[in-house]
């Protein structure tokens, strides 16, 4: 556990470890619905060069409608975000405590929020352990 979610370190290349990424949200009912090339952007915005770098905006459907209906301004803390970033000899994932990022102010003292955050946590754990022995 990192301060703000789980790291995995995958022996893969950046591509490669951005589609096994991928496919093991979407075994967990999460689709990508933005992806953020932060490498590209600060190459394009800044003319800076920084290792590949992307974030994931995973987000279930499901979930996020349930939230949303519960407490319309939790949409500011989605989607669920996930980063790859390249690191020697492959890549190094994070994946967004869901259960820290849904206490935030009084979310966590909603249950139907608190009981959201308790099984999109357990998703992104499951995707977490596909990644560590995939």
């Amino acid at each position: 556990m990192a301060g703000f979610g789980t790291d995995v370190t995958l022996d893969r290349p950046f591509d490669e470890a951005v589609e096994v990424v991928t496919a093991a949200l979407a075994a967990e009912g999460f689709g990508v619905i933005s992806r953020i090339d932060l490498d590209k952007a600060f190459a394009e915005k800044l003319g800076t060069e920084f290792r590949r770098y992307t974030i994931l905006g995973a987000c279930n459907p499901g979930l996020a409608h349930r939230a949303i209906t519960a407490r319309p301004d939790v949409g500011l803390l989605l989607p669920c975000n996930v980063t790859v970033e390249e690191a020697p000899g492959g890549a190094l994932v994070r994946l967004v405590d869901a259960g820290q990022m849904m206490a935030m102010g009084d979310l966590g003292e909603v249950p139907e929020i608190a009981d959201l955050a308790q099984d999109a946590g357990a998703r992104l754990g499951r995707v977490a352990d596909a990644l560590r022995s995939g």
